[in-house]
């Protein structure tokens, strides 16, 4: 990210003094069109001339990335088209943007006499103070450092839902006896189910039912009852959707394949032994690759579906990350196969158990982050990581939640709850100024010119995007069934369009809570009490402290805070056009329920230590893969030419190590700002 940045201001004199090949320019050049990654690409650099100097002694080297392509044994059963993923991005980047793969020619045409600097693209994005985001909890003195200056800077580890941090640190196979625990039996809702109708779903599973459905009568016809039985068929036959019918006064629930035929590459015909779990669990170790690019890769060389793996979460791309994934009847030798024919990812710790993974299931992550060239003195990092430890900081929705280009996905969202449809599409598919790719920027053109979805979507190389999928709809179903043709767009990246704003009002509405109380409990705030919402009395305000306190997002299932904040919510809301007391939409799927989060975050196994190195060329971090390598630990000197701080701390679910980080810093964390920073150091 660092150098993205930088080299893209100048990439015509980077090129020349750096020496590198003229072919390098389109490079360059394809930089400045691509989208810009929403997570926190890299703070003020006080030593990029140094950088710059080390690359010039170096010789241009070619390094490949992802996957090999010819994988021994498996060579003729690797299929030659990318099979297609819908991302859930729970931590991730806003949906308007493409995340798929582009041929490499796309988005050259006029780069070169457009001239525009990365910084004059990213000047029409977003600060924080855009998304809310305005207040620190502590008073040390911040200071400047580089994040992600390396991927390996930024090393992530799942915690599983039994609180133990997630480890690649076993590449064998399990023995068969080992494969099956005795304490681990099918989960109960398989009790609803007969033997016959487990072999009835088993064998449309695998599509050798001709009828291509599954109908169950639900004798005993309670909602609960029938829920039962939905979950059953949707846990132990991944795969499968389910749906209640009714027939001649008598319900059935029918399971059927949502995705058709085509979807199961390879129907798995190979004996599979009852005694064995049927999903296989193992640890996924990636390196600058986000967890569903990871799993498509997978899914390509296993002629698999995507959605026959599960996993409890979505992890950082420009990172070194390990979770935990399961896949539906792989054995552990396929898997562990595929270790020869992969780069950087390694999977191991195999075991086979009788349920899948489920999104939310973790209790967290834990980081190891390096920052380099830090500016602060020893003292001044002390400060800064002992509030973090003691105090926390504000749980603010971090930047990556709200997009990159200049028409921010809350917006989009607002629109969405408003009912306004005319306006999403324009939104959506209006030119803007900024970093897009050109076949985008053609594609907004002609729209904007013919209004025509059909003439718009032949100009986009790649339909899978939203775009894509939105024009797609709309050639569909007309523009007058908007509500129809944007359904199109995967369920997750159309709720994504409303969180997104939810966050901003979440975001606000704390600054302004902090603002007027500080950081204290006081009358009017709430608290939970399990999963229900209580107001604090003065009484209990005295006996609670701000790390008790939650504020909701707005939705139609909350109370607000009874104090003068709280009402705010209502203004907010009202000056944005939106009844805060009538949060239920027409489309079931946009209604908002609302939810609580905490005001404050306090990390768990807090530690740091600030290093010195000569070379910034090299790790600071002892991975998981070195160490079964075997490779040495990084050696730290007592005097080094550059300063890092290295931090380790752990996060609950759904919080974001980019506020941790902007707490110590004192930095804003947007694209925008660092990038301004960066360009008025390099000129």
């Amino acid at each position: 990210m660092l150098l993205r940045s930088l080299l893209t201001v100048c990439s015509h004199s980077v090129c020349v003094k750096l020496g590198f090949p003229k072919k390098c320019l389109p490079v360059f050049s394809r930089w400045k069109a691509r989208r810009v990654s929403p997570s926190l690409g890299c703070f003020f650099i006080p030593q990029l001339y140094n950088n710059l100097a080390l690359m010039a002694e170096s010789k241009p080297v070619c390094v490949q990335v992802g996957e090999k392509r010819g994988c021994p044994e498996n060579k003729e059963d690797t299929p030659s088209k990318k099979p297609k993923v819908e991302s859930d991005h729970d931590n991730g980047d806003g949906p308007h943007q493409d995340e798929k793969e582009e041929p490499e020619d796309e988005g050259n045409d006029g780069e070169e006499e457009n001239g525009e600097t990365f910084a004059d693209m990213m000047k029409h994005g977003l600060t924080e103070l855009d998304v809310g985001i305005l207040k620190y909890v502590s008073d040390h003195e911040g200071f400047s450092g580089i994040l992600k200056e390396r991927y390996s800077d930024f090393v992530v580890h799942e915690i599983s839902k039994h609180g133990k941090i997630v480890h690649l640190d076993d590449l064998s196979i399990p023995a068969e006896a080992e494969e099956v625990p005795e304490a681990e039996q099918q989960p109960a809702e398989s009790d609803v189910l007969t033997e016959e109708q487990k072999k009835q779903l088993g064998e449309l599973q695998l599509f050798k039912n001709k009828e291509g459905n599954v109908f169950i009568e639900v004798m005993d016809d309670t909602k609960e009852k029938r829920t039962l039985v939905h979950k059953a068929i949707k846990t132990l036959f991944a795969g499968l959707e389910t749906k209640t019918e009714e027939k001649e006064g008598r319900k059935f629930i029918v399971a059927y394949h949502a995705a058709g035929k085509k979807a199961l590459a390879a129907p798995r015909k190979h004996f599979w032994p009852k005694n064995r779990g049927c999903f296989c669990h193992f640890v996924l170790y990636k390196e600058n690759k986000d967890t569903m690019d990871a799993i498509n890769v997978l899914s390509k060389f296993l002629r698999l579906r995507p959605n026959m793996f599960s996993y409890m979460g979505t992890k950082d791309k420009r990172a070194i990350t390990v979770q935990e994934i399961a896949v539906l009847k792989i054995t552990a030798e396929r898997l562990a196969h595929l270790n020869k024919c992969l780069m950087n990812l390694k999977l191991g710790n195999f075991c086979y158990k009788n349920h899948p993974l489920k999104l939310g299931e973790l209790q967290g992550n834990h980081f190891t982050v390096v920052i380099r060239n830090i500016s602060g003195t020893d003292e001044q990092v002390r400060q800064a990581m002992s509030s973090l430890k003691q105090t926390g900081f504000i749980n603010y929705y971090g930047m990556q939640r709200f997009g990159t280009t200049a028409v921010p996905t809350q917006t989009v969202g607002r629109a969405i709850l408003k009912n306004d449809w005319n306006e999403v599409v324009d939104l959506i598919l209006k030119p803007r100024p900024g970093a897009e790719k050109e076949f985008l920027v053609r594609c907004r053109e002609e729209w904007a010119k013919s209004q025509d979805p059909e003439a718009a979507l032949k100009k986009l190389p790649n339909k899978r995007c939203v775009e894509g999928q939105l024009l797609r709809g709309l050639s569909m179903y007309g523009k007058k069934n908007i509500v129809t043709a944007f359904g199109l767009i995967p369920r997750n990246n159309r709720l994504m369009y409303i969180h997104s704003y939810q966050s901003v009002v979440w975001n606000t509405m704390v600054s302004r809570r902090i603002e007027a109380f500080g950081l204290k409990a006081v009358e009017g705030d709430l608290m939970l009490r399990g999963t229900t919402a209580h107001v604090l009395s003065a009484e209990e305000a005295e006996t609670h402290t701000i790390h008790d306190i939650v504020m909701p997002l707005p939705g139609f299932d909350v109370i607000y805070p009874t104090h003068h904040v709280g009402k705010g919510y209502k203004e907010l809301l009202s000056a944005d056009g939106l009844d805060i007391d009538n949060m239920r939409h027409k489309v079931k799927d946009y209604s908002l329920a609302g939810a609580y989060r905490r005001i404050i975050i306090r990390p768990s196994e807090v530690s740091w230590e600030v290093i010195q190195y000569d070379d910034p060329r090299i790790s600071l971090v002892h991975t998981d893969f070195e160490k079964m390598e075997n490779k040495p630990a990084p050696v730290f000197k007592k005097e080094g030419k550059h300063r890092a701080l290295r931090m380790e701390f752990s996060l609950p679910p759904s919080t974001y190590a980019t506020m941790a980080i902007r707490e110590v810093l004192k930095l804003d964390t947007s694209i925008k700002k660092q990038t301004q920073l960066n360009t008025t150091w390099f000129n």
